[in-house]
């Protein structure tokens, strides 16, 4: 009997903790709970905003990455260009009669220079049009105007040197002469 006794009075001081605690934790809990609540949002907007943060991140390095993708050949690009320039002043001499070795000579030249020409379109280089079309400062360069009548003011009248493009990039204006 001493041990059921014992048990019961332990239960009972167990129930009677409970109760306690279970009015503490009430009182508790209804002072808090607009705090805990407040709590809950914040860390809620800090974690949507940590993802969104992360989520950007992740796009611009897409983009960086994409971009360096797309333009990784601009550096070599632009060291071939001034090679292609002079091909083409090498093969501008005049070479009418074949039979000779510099008119043979050129005809060679001229089949490397459409080899190099080929070779980088492929790449995505694309020359910029400019004779007689209007000036655009975005993808030509004016180092001389002329006043020729007759003509349309603002029309490329002569190229210097030839700009280019990689893909939609312009990587070399073109050096033009502009009618005003």
């Amino acid at each position: 009997m001493k041990e059921e006794n014992k048990k019961s009075e332990i239960k009972k001081n167990v129930k009677e903790k409970n109760k306690v605690k279970k009015e503490e934790s009430v009182t508790l809990t209804k002072e808090e709970v607009e705090q805990m609540n407040n709590k809950v949002k914040e860390s809620e907007e800090k974690f949507l905003r940590a993802q969104a943060e992360l989520i950007n991140y992740r796009k611009r390095k897409d983009e960086e990455t994409e971009k360096k993708l797309k333009y990784a050949n601009e550096d070599l690009v632009l060291e071939i260009l001034p090679v292609l320039d002079n091909f083409e002043r090498a093969i501008k001499m005049d070479d009418d009669n074949l039979e000779d070795e510099v008119s043979q000579f050129l005809s060679g030249m001229k089949m490397v220079y459409a080899g190099l020409v080929t070779a980088l379109e492929k790449f995505g280089v694309k020359e910029i049009e400019s004779l007689g079309k209007p000036f655009n400062a975005n993808v030509h360069q004016a180092v001389m105007t002329e006043s020729v009548e007759g003509k349309e003011e603002d029309i490329v009248l002569e190229v210097y040197q030839k700009g280019y493009m990689l893909k939609d990039k312009v990587i070399r204006p073109a050096m033009v002469k502009v009618n005003k």
